[in-house]
């Protein structure tokens, strides 16, 4: 049996069971939307679980940027927990205490994505709006932010890929499955705790 004890705060101290893998020996939520969307750091994810068994209580979530982790609350029961790859460096996800001001399931950055061709070819990968020359003939086609909750400014939680470490812009990325039980289980307002 594998405890965990928080260290966040008194709030949420508390020694839980992590439920850690399936039968198949393979953890279901650390998987992406595909297996080409689907790092090795996430295939092998022994640390995101859901678990809420029917618990109620004030939805609340807790992301601890030095060890990559969600944490989500119902009340002062925790019950689920995602690996995330948080802002890196000099693009950090900012500390402090914030609430989900918005929701969107199929939100796509306009800032970040890629340029295309007409016919969907890529142009350039992984550009940044304002900082990458526009190759001539080509349109911005934002990045899929699935299952989008922002919670300060254009951050927010959403499915994305998770190569083991801080990598983002500033968005927490989580495994999909993990982003889609965090969503419908969050309201506008929803407390967000930022700690390092």
């Amino acid at each position: 049996m594998t405890l965990l004890s928080s260290c966040i705060s008194d709030d949420y101290a508390t020694d839980v069971y992590l439920a850690g893998n399936t039968d198949a020996g393979v953890n279901q939520y650390g998987l992406g939307p595909s297996e080409r969307l689907t790092s090795s750091a996430m295939k092998q994810d022994t640390v995101s679980y859901w678990d809420d068994n029917g618990v109620q209580g004030e939805p609340s979530i807790v992301l601890n940027l030095t060890e990559q982790r969600a944490y989500f609350y119902k009340g002062r029961h925790l019950v689920g927990v995602s690996k995330v790859s948080s802002g890196t460096e000099g693009l950090e996800t900012p500390t402090g205490t914030f609430k989900v001001t918005q929701k969107d399931i199929d939100h796509q950055s306009n800032l970040f994505g890629d340029y295309v061709y007409p016919d969907g070819t890529i142009a350039k990968r992984d550009i940044a709006v304002g900082k990458d020359p526009k190759p001539p003939g080509t349109v911005f086609d934002g990045a899929d932010m699935h299952y989008f909750m922002r919670f300060v400014n254009g951050i927010g939680l959403h499915v994305g890929y998770l190569p083991g470490y801080a990598a983002s812009h500033g968005c927490v990325r989580m495994p999909a499955p993990m982003a889609k039980k965090f969503y419908n289980n969050v309201k506008k307002g929803t407390k967000v705790t930022v700690v390092r």
